[in-house]
Protein backbone atom coordinates (compact mmCIF):
# COMPACT_ATOMS: atom_id res chain seq x y z
CA UNK A 1 0.00 0.00 0.00
CA UNK A 2 1.11 3.53 -0.75
CA UNK A 3 0.97 6.06 2.09
CA UNK A 4 -1.41 8.96 1.51
CA UNK A 5 -0.77 12.39 3.00
CA UNK A 6 -3.05 15.35 3.01
CA UNK A 7 -2.30 19.04 3.48
CA UNK A 8 -5.60 20.47 4.67
CA UNK A 9 -5.99 24.19 4.01
CA UNK A 10 -9.18 24.44 6.10
CA UNK A 11 -11.34 25.90 3.33
CA UNK A 12 -14.09 23.36 2.88
CA UNK A 13 -17.24 22.26 4.65
CA UNK A 14 -15.95 19.63 7.14
CA UNK A 15 -19.12 17.53 6.60
CA UNK A 16 -18.43 17.26 2.84
CA UNK A 17 -14.63 17.09 2.95
CA UNK A 18 -13.40 13.88 1.33
CA UNK A 19 -9.89 14.38 2.70
CA UNK A 20 -11.02 14.65 6.31
CA UNK A 21 -13.19 11.56 5.85
CA UNK A 22 -10.15 9.60 4.62
CA UNK A 23 -8.24 10.75 7.70
CA UNK A 24 -11.11 9.70 10.01
CA UNK A 25 -10.88 6.18 8.53
CA UNK A 26 -7.06 6.20 8.86
CA UNK A 27 -6.71 5.95 5.07
CA UNK A 28 -4.71 9.19 4.84
CA UNK A 29 -2.66 11.20 7.29
CA UNK A 30 -3.76 14.82 7.73
CA UNK A 31 -1.31 17.72 8.08
CA UNK A 32 -2.08 21.37 8.76
CA UNK A 33 1.51 22.51 8.12
CA UNK A 34 3.11 21.78 4.75
CA UNK A 35 6.60 21.71 6.26
CA UNK A 36 5.74 18.53 8.16
CA UNK A 37 4.79 16.54 5.04
CA UNK A 38 7.26 13.82 3.99
CA UNK A 39 9.98 15.04 1.63
CA UNK A 40 10.35 13.49 -1.83
CA UNK A 41 6.72 12.39 -1.89
CA UNK A 42 4.69 12.84 -5.06
CA UNK A 43 2.56 15.98 -4.86
CA UNK A 44 -0.57 15.88 -7.00
CA UNK A 45 -0.32 19.32 -8.57
CA UNK A 46 -2.67 20.48 -11.35
CA UNK A 47 -0.02 23.01 -12.45
CA UNK A 48 2.85 20.49 -12.71
CA UNK A 49 4.68 20.19 -16.01
CA UNK A 50 4.97 16.41 -15.80
CA UNK A 51 2.07 13.94 -15.77
CA UNK A 52 1.90 11.16 -13.20
CA UNK A 53 2.78 7.81 -14.75
CA UNK A 54 3.44 4.22 -13.66
CA UNK A 55 7.17 5.06 -13.89
CA UNK A 56 6.87 7.33 -10.84
CA UNK A 57 8.02 5.64 -7.66
CA UNK A 58 5.74 6.48 -4.74
CA UNK A 59 7.97 5.06 -2.01
CA UNK A 60 7.60 8.21 0.10
CA UNK A 61 3.88 8.38 -0.56
CA UNK A 62 1.47 10.69 -2.30
CA UNK A 63 0.51 14.16 -1.09
CA UNK A 64 -2.73 15.91 -2.01
CA UNK A 65 -3.75 19.44 -1.19
CA UNK A 66 -7.25 19.69 0.21
CA UNK A 67 -8.50 23.18 -0.58
CA UNK A 68 -11.28 24.94 -2.45
CA UNK A 69 -10.94 24.92 -6.24
CA UNK A 70 -11.57 28.68 -6.02
CA UNK A 71 -8.37 29.06 -3.97
CA UNK A 72 -6.14 26.52 -5.73
CA UNK A 73 -4.04 29.10 -7.62
CA UNK A 74 -3.32 30.93 -4.37
CA UNK A 75 -2.65 27.88 -2.18
CA UNK A 76 -0.50 25.67 -4.43
CA UNK A 77 2.44 28.12 -4.53
CA UNK A 78 2.76 27.60 -0.75
CA UNK A 79 3.94 24.07 -1.53
CA UNK A 80 6.45 25.18 -4.20
CA UNK A 81 9.26 25.69 -1.70
CA UNK A 82 9.05 22.12 -0.43
CA UNK A 83 10.93 19.21 -2.04
CA UNK A 84 8.07 17.30 -3.57
CA UNK A 85 7.98 15.62 -6.95
CA UNK A 86 5.17 17.58 -8.59
CA UNK A 87 2.95 15.54 -10.91
CA UNK A 88 -0.29 16.41 -12.68
CA UNK A 89 -3.11 13.97 -13.11
CA UNK A 90 -4.24 13.43 -16.70
CA UNK A 91 -7.76 14.04 -18.03
CA UNK A 92 -10.36 12.48 -15.76
CA UNK A 93 -13.97 13.39 -14.98
CA UNK A 94 -15.25 14.08 -11.46
CA UNK A 95 -18.01 11.91 -9.97
CA UNK A 96 -18.45 13.84 -6.72
CA UNK A 97 -21.74 15.70 -6.23
CA UNK A 98 -20.14 19.17 -6.33
CA UNK A 99 -18.31 18.83 -9.66
CA UNK A 100 -20.00 15.82 -11.28
CA UNK A 101 -19.01 15.44 -14.92
CA UNK A 102 -16.45 18.23 -14.88
CA UNK A 103 -13.00 17.31 -16.20
CA UNK A 104 -10.02 17.89 -13.88
CA UNK A 105 -12.24 19.10 -10.95
CA UNK A 106 -11.59 16.07 -8.76
CA UNK A 107 -12.17 15.85 -5.05
CA UNK A 108 -9.24 14.88 -2.86
CA UNK A 109 -10.31 11.23 -2.68
CA UNK A 110 -10.78 11.11 -6.46
CA UNK A 111 -7.28 12.53 -6.98
CA UNK A 112 -5.77 10.00 -4.58
CA UNK A 113 -7.73 7.15 -6.20
CA UNK A 114 -6.67 8.20 -9.70
CA UNK A 115 -3.02 8.36 -8.65
CA UNK A 116 -3.20 4.97 -6.95
CA UNK A 117 -4.85 3.42 -9.99
CA UNK A 118 -2.25 4.83 -12.37
CA UNK A 119 0.53 3.59 -10.08
CA UNK A 120 -0.92 0.07 -10.11
CA UNK A 121 -2.62 0.12 -6.70
CA UNK A 122 -6.12 -0.51 -8.06
CA UNK A 123 -7.37 -2.30 -4.94
CA UNK A 124 -6.26 0.57 -2.70
CA UNK A 125 -7.98 3.01 -5.07
CA UNK A 126 -11.24 1.05 -4.78
CA UNK A 127 -10.83 0.79 -0.98
CA UNK A 128 -10.62 4.55 -0.43
CA UNK A 129 -13.48 5.26 -2.84
CA UNK A 130 -15.63 2.67 -1.07
CA UNK A 131 -16.14 5.15 1.80
CA UNK A 132 -18.22 7.40 -0.49
CA UNK A 133 -21.68 6.66 -1.95
CA UNK A 134 -20.55 7.91 -5.35
CA UNK A 135 -17.04 6.42 -5.19
CA UNK A 136 -17.67 3.49 -7.52
CA UNK A 137 -19.08 5.95 -10.09
CA UNK A 138 -15.66 7.63 -10.36
CA UNK A 139 -14.09 4.33 -11.41
CA UNK A 140 -16.95 3.59 -13.81
CA UNK A 141 -16.79 7.02 -15.48
CA UNK A 142 -13.02 6.86 -15.85
CA UNK A 143 -12.39 3.15 -16.35
CA UNK A 144 -11.14 3.36 -19.94
CA UNK A 145 -8.66 6.23 -19.46
CA UNK A 146 -7.45 4.96 -16.08
CA UNK A 147 -6.70 1.54 -17.55
CA UNK A 148 -4.82 3.10 -20.43
CA UNK A 149 -2.87 5.52 -18.20
CA UNK A 150 -1.90 2.62 -15.91
CA UNK A 151 -0.33 0.84 -18.90
CA UNK A 152 1.80 3.80 -20.06
CA UNK A 153 5.57 3.54 -19.87
CA UNK A 154 6.18 7.11 -18.70
CA UNK A 155 4.80 10.65 -18.48
CA UNK A 156 5.14 11.18 -22.23
CA UNK A 157 3.04 8.06 -22.80
CA UNK A 158 0.36 9.29 -20.40
CA UNK A 159 0.17 12.63 -22.21
CA UNK A 160 -0.14 10.86 -25.57
CA UNK A 161 -2.88 8.58 -24.25
CA UNK A 162 -4.67 11.62 -22.81
CA UNK A 163 -4.57 13.37 -26.20
CA UNK A 164 -5.81 10.28 -28.02
CA UNK A 165 -8.57 9.77 -25.45
CA UNK A 166 -9.81 13.37 -25.63
CA UNK A 167 -9.74 13.26 -29.43
CA UNK A 168 -11.73 10.02 -29.50
CA UNK A 169 -14.31 11.53 -27.09
CA UNK A 170 -14.70 14.54 -29.41
CA UNK A 171 -15.09 12.28 -32.44
CA UNK A 172 -17.92 10.39 -30.67
CA UNK A 173 -19.74 13.61 -29.74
Amino acid sequence: MISLYLYHAGQCDPRKCSGKKLARFNLAKLYKEPGKLPYSAILLDPFAEQALSPADFAGNGIVALDCSWEEVERVFPILERHRFRHRALPFLVAANSVNFGKPFKLSTVEAFAAALYILGEKEQAALILDKFKWGYVFLELNHEPLERYSEAMDSTGVVKIQGDYIESKQDRA
